[in-house]
């Protein structure tokens, strides 16, 4: 494996041909010119920053979305992800690089087109393509002869090969002679402010070799470090490897949390404790389950793929079990706070601090909030919530709103339930007017030791 690395923070262009030569001047410039205009399908949580990358390396980006509301937001220079402000959207709208629009027709002149819809699992916990299918044949209507596609969402191994590259086909272009075919899955970790967009390695399989080549000319403009694998396989495996091993690792961990407070024993000193080894440990925490696209599906694809080729993956399914069941955990360890306090769960006033499924975000894909919320409910609690980043939330066809966070609502409380440790929170405050705090994110950790009205996970 060989490591493709860009000029450090700057953005660059390719000055070598397919075989290693030299371009000539006029070459550059004619490849330069062909080259800088690129299509992102999808402009969410992965292809709207993956699209302002672009235009900041000076790309003229056509972004398609199908939902019209996120094409006017944009068009107005405005944005609807953290990651990306209002201010930097208008920018690349205004400057003309950025253009959006609902119809793939617009992307015909794109000499590289990235692919960043949603790969959800369907209830039964098997992979859902229909949005990369659907992509891939409307991308198979406006083929053209040297475009590279890229697939970045992620899928199970042997996706591209399999499944994209026969529906480009229909064009009647060949992948790997007349078009350009590679898997290069996202990793983009929104709230991140320590590793930006261009600063984590692109990993890159292409279908063929030429396939790969052409990925890696084209990341390597944007991306600090670009590294090719040998197939897109290898490719969609890395992705999926990442999310599992945590997913893994972290089951592992909340069913440790589970059995350790039913010895009497504080999960989270012991993990402080073995986290003291400099070597041969990696610190992982419980929480309330697994939420965003990654985590809770990315190993689902994995496992669907693995049953389908007759092959065993009991980690996988054994972590899914514990994570998936963490929710209804946290509403068991709620009800016996509350009864200790003499309080039954049924009519008790609850509120749940966080909705998002990570700290300082406004996403809520599969956050775990969702379904502790709707488990109280079920169980007769009438529960409130805050989220500071997430105003309204919808659940079961009807919209929750946020409530402001005051000594009065505190007090008003039977239960506040801290499910995001957003950093905007005053835990001192909380737990002075709180009358009970149940933290399962260990937000409260400076603190609990002063006050007897906090427990944690």
């Amino acid at each position: 494996m060989r490591t493709d690395k860009g000029s450090g923070m700057e953005c660059r262009q390719g000055k070598e041909r397919d075989d290693g030569s030299m371009m000539t001047v006029n070459e550059v410039e004619a490849v330069g010119k062909s080259r800088r205009a690129v299509g992102v399908i999808g402009l969410g949580y992965v292809g709207l920053p993956l699209a302002m990358e672009f235009c900041r390396c000076g790309f003229d980006v056509q972004g398609v979305d199908l939902a019209i509301e996120r094409v006017a937001l944009l068009a107005e220079g405005r944005s609807y992800i953290d990651d990306v402000s209002d201010a930097e959207v208008d920018e690349q709208v205004s400057a003309g690089r950025l253009h959006v629009s609902s119809d793939y027709s617009s992307l015909k002149d794109a000499q590289a087109v990235s692919v960043c819809v949603p790969t959800p699992l369907r209830k039964t916990k098997t992979p859902d393509m229909s949005y990369v299918v659907e992509a891939a044949k409307e991308v198979a209507g406006i083929l053209k002869r040297g475009q590279l596609i890229v697939l970045e969402s992620t899928v199970y191994p042997g996706a591209t090969e399999e499944l994209i590259a026969p529906l480009l086909q229909r064009s009647g272009l060949e992948v790997g002679k007349d078009f350009y075919l590679a898997f290069s899955p996202e990793r983009v970790d929104p709230g991140n402010r320590e590793f930006g967009l261009r600063d984590i390695p692109k990993v890159v399989g292409g279908v063929t070799p030429q396939c790969t080549q052409r990925a890696v000319e084209l990341y390597r403009e944007v991306f600090a470090e670009v590294i090719p694998l040998e197939s897109t396989r290898e490719a969609e495996m890395a992705k999926l490897l990442e999310n599992t091993f945590r997913a893994v690792n972290i089951g592992l961990i909340n069913e440790l949390a589970v059995s350790a407070h039913k010895m009497g024993i504080d999960i989270w000193n012991v993990i402080a404790a073995a986290k003291s080894k400099p070597f041969g440990f990696m610190a992982f925490y419980p929480g309330p389950g697994l939420g965003a696209h990654c985590l809770p599906i990315d190993p689902m694809y994995l496992l669907w793929k693995a049953k389908h080729l007759g092959t065993a993956t009991h980690f996988i399914e054994i972590a899914d079990k514990v994570n998936t069941q963490m929710p209804a955990y946290v509403v068991e360890r709620t009800a016996e706070l509350l009864n200790r306090a003499g309080k039954p769960l049924k009519d008790s006033r609850i509120l749940v601090l966080g909705v998002a499924y990570k700290a300082n975000v406004n996403d809520v894909r599969e956050s775990p909030a969702l379904d502790v919320i709707e488990l109280l409910e079920q169980r007769g609690a009438k529960v409130a919530y805050n989220d500071p980043h997430v105003p309204i939330v919808e659940l079961e066809g009807r919209t929750l709103a946020s409530q402001a966070v005051s000594g009065e609502l505190l007090a008003a409380q039977d239960c506040v339930i801290v499910i995001t440790g957003h950093s905007v929170y005053d835990w001192e405050f909380i737990a002075q007017n709180a009358r009970l705090v149940f933290d399962t994110r260990n937000a409260t950790f400076a603190i609990v030791d002063r006050y007897t009205n906090i427990s944690r996970l």
